[in-house]
């Protein structure tokens, strides 16, 4: 068959990595490229593709079958939407919006469309996070989820988390991953969120904090934590908990220690899995020791942005039912947004 034509909108970390991808996959053929400005450094590979300025007009004017929009946040909707109302199948990455209810109109505008709409969440494509997944659901709730992902950044890593909270807060940019796999893992409906947050930086604008955590209680009894902060105060000894606690024991990802926060490709890494069993023999010591899996051969970040364009391929020539993809979107945002509710209101949110 013939490729998939796409144009590809935003040319920052994530979507040129993903125009990468594209590139490199014999299914798509990248015919378009959107940014603002002249992107820095643009691969050789690249080069040559049609560069516009302008979403809309891009849109209108190349023939494609797809969609990629990689942009800042606050226009993920209603770009998303205008190429599903074109009938182009749709790479959206997260978080699908800034309100819960333009993240249902992009779903619903997929459906009336009947296009393939595919959320960024990376994480689903990684297998050293999909064994976590597997060995917490193996463990058994209820659950005690201890995620974060907290960044000391600076140049023009702080420049861009400065222009990212425009719009979106840290909570929400980065939570929407981690509370996907909360919400994997434990198949449960959240009930409560509380959020806490800080301004600690006059770089930022008023109306925003770059700091903040949450805890968010589900209706099966488990509780979750999520933390992320960036900016130059943050600490590098912050950087990395990613555990999850069971009544049968714990399963947790060990980071080496030698790794720094402002690594895009220390968001996804493992290193290690920790599997650690509660049962205790007759004399009240550990039936066995702690397991130690090692994943040192795991994907780096552009390997994960392969893969991902590789699904996003497959749920379309393969017609893919990705309601329940939707629904896991929309859900983690409502989490996450309900967290920002909370930081901003200081009064916990019931959902």
């Amino acid at each position: 068959m013939q490729p998939l034509r796409i144009l590809i909108a935003g040319l920052g970390n994530m979507g040129r990595s993903h125009a990468l991808a594209c590139h490199a996959h014999p299914g798509f053929e990248v015919v378009g490229l959107v940014n603002r400005s002249t992107p820095d450094n643009l691969p050789e590979s690249l080069s040559s593709i049609p560069m516009y300025t302008d979403f809309q007009a891009a849109l209108a004017s190349v023939d494609c079958d797809v969609v990629s929009i990689n942009t800042y946040s606050d226009s993920h909707a209603a770009y998303a939407i205008a190429a599903l109302e074109r009938g182009r199948h749709v790479f959206l990455e997260k978080p699908m919006a800034t309100t819960v209810a333009d993240a249902e109109k992009v779903v619903a505008a997929a459906r009336q469309h009947d296009r393939k709409l595919v959320v960024g969440y990376i994480l689903r494509h990684h297998p050293s996070w999909t064994r976590l997944i597997k060995e917490a659901r193996d463990l058994g709730g209820p659950y005690v989820f201890r995620l974060n992902l907290n960044q000391q950044s600076s140049g023009a890593t702080w420049q861009t988390h400065l222009q990212l909270m425009q719009s979106t807060s840290p909570l929400v940019d980065c939570g929407v991953h981690y509370v996907d796999v909360m919400c994997q893992i434990t198949d449960a409906m959240p009930v409560q969120v509380n959020g806490m947050g800080v301004r600690l930086s006059e770089d930022v604008q008023a109306d925003m904090y770059n700091y903040g955590h949450f805890q968010v209680r589900f209706d099966d009894g488990s509780v979750g934590w999520y933390e992320a902060g960036w900016g130059p105060m943050i600490s590098e000894s912050a950087f990395f908990v990613k555990d999850i606690i069971s009544p049968r024991g714990a399963v947790s990802i060990v980071m080496d220690d030698n790794v720094r926060s402002d690594d895009i490709d220390a968001h996804t890494r493992t290193s290690r899995i920790r599997l650690h069993r509660a049962e205790l023999d007759e004399a009240g010591q550990f039936s066995t020791p702690d397991v130690l899996l090692d994943m040192q051969d795991e994907p780096d970040h552009q390997a994960l942005c392969d893969r991902e364009q590789a699904y996003l391929h497959d749920a379309i020539v393969n017609n893919t039912d990705l309601t329940r993809h939707w629904r896991d979107a929309v859900q983690s945002l409502r989490i996450c947004l309900a967290a920002d509710e909370s930081v901003r209101s200081g009064k916990a949110v019931d959902l």
